[in-house]
């Protein structure tokens, strides 16, 4: 899918945490900040930081890089290491440091690569978060450690008021805007979406909102979140993934196409223009929402496929 978007973003810096394929949101949100002009910077998981840089370098994302033109490609201008579970150097433990998987990596906490990023380019005008791990995701919430728990809350929650409080002194003042991706199990039962990673969600949007109102007044900075439906990207499809058995993300998109008012595929490109809107000036006056982008899925109050619902 192409967007056609008069939207003008030229001169526009724009920042994505969470980028490190081209099959998440993260890199469609990316793709189209950068169909409408802005400068793309991302922040990537250092484990991965290699394989993803090594696969700009080869082209092996060239195909999905192309723009509404047809002809000319996304460009990232700069990749980040970054870790949002450190908000500073002195938080980083010595097991990390030494970790081989962050071997020769310095200035990867949010606070560094914020820095870095103003030294690099001034300013920042968007602000994305689309970073989120539970490291017990697969566990129901009754068999959830206080470990796991709180691991996923850091990451996938706290990581986005960290990031705004080391990146909204250089966002541009009255005009700048951040974007979070969330999901319905934040307020519905979604089995399957454990490890506290709905109280996480749930975390996200409830501060959005308190956000939206602190960065609002304090410089002018603009909070939003997407509720994005089911996408089989790489990291949702790790979820409940068993030999001959269809993982947790399959059955939420069978799921949603069964029973959503709209009954059609949903895109990585419909989340990266809805976010496009919400960083746009056409969206000047909206802050503090949460913005379903999931064929009606969120409205819905009885399952049509269920058994019960069969004559």
């Amino acid at each position: 899918m192409a967007s056609h978007s008069t939207i003008d973003l030229t001169g526009k810096v724009a920042f994505i945490a969470g980028v490190a394929d081209s099959t998440g949101y993260g890199w469609a949100i990316a793709k189209a900040l950068a169909n409408a002009g802005a400068t793309i910077l991302v922040g990537t998981w250092p484990p991965v930081l290699k394989i993803f840089q090594a696969g700009l370098r080869k082209g092996q994302f060239d195909a999905d890089s192309v723009l509404a033109d047809g002809t000319s490609k996304m460009v990232i201008e700069k990749v980040y290491p970054l870790d949002a579970v450190f908000d500073a150097p002195e938080d980083v433990p010595e097991d990390i440091k030494t970790n081989k998987r962050y071997a020769g990596l310095d200035g990867f906490t949010i606070q560094e690569v914020a820095k870095a990023v103003q030294a690099d380019y001034g300013q920042v005008d968007i602000l994305v978060h689309s970073l989120a791990n539970g490291p017990e995701v697969t566990r129901p919430l009754l068999e959830t450690s206080r470990k796991g728990y709180l691991a996923a809350s850091s990451a996938s929650a706290y990581s986005a008021v960290s990031l705004l409080q080391q990146f909204g002194p250089i966002m541009t003042p009255g005009s700048g805007s951040m974007v979070s991706l969330t999901y319905i199990a934040s307020e519905k039962v979604i089995p399957g979406y454990g490890g506290g990673m709905s109280s996480a969600k749930a975390q996200l949007e409830s501060d959005t909102r308190t956000l939206a109102f602190e960065a609002g007044r304090k410089w002018g900075v603009r909070v939003n979140t997407i509720s994005a439906g089911p996408l089989k990207s790489r990291a949702a499809s790790a979820i409940g993934k068993e030999p001959g058995q269809k993982t947790f993300i399959e059955y939420a998109i069978d799921y949603s196409k069964a029973n959503a008012p709209l009954a059609q595929d949903l895109y990585s490109d419909d989340v990266g223009n809805a976010s496009l809107f919400l960083n746009s000036p056409l969206a000047r006056t909206i802050t503090g929402i949460t913005l379903y982008v999931d064929n009606g899925l969120h409205s819905m109050g009885m399952a049509l496929d269920s058994k019960a619902m069969q004559q």
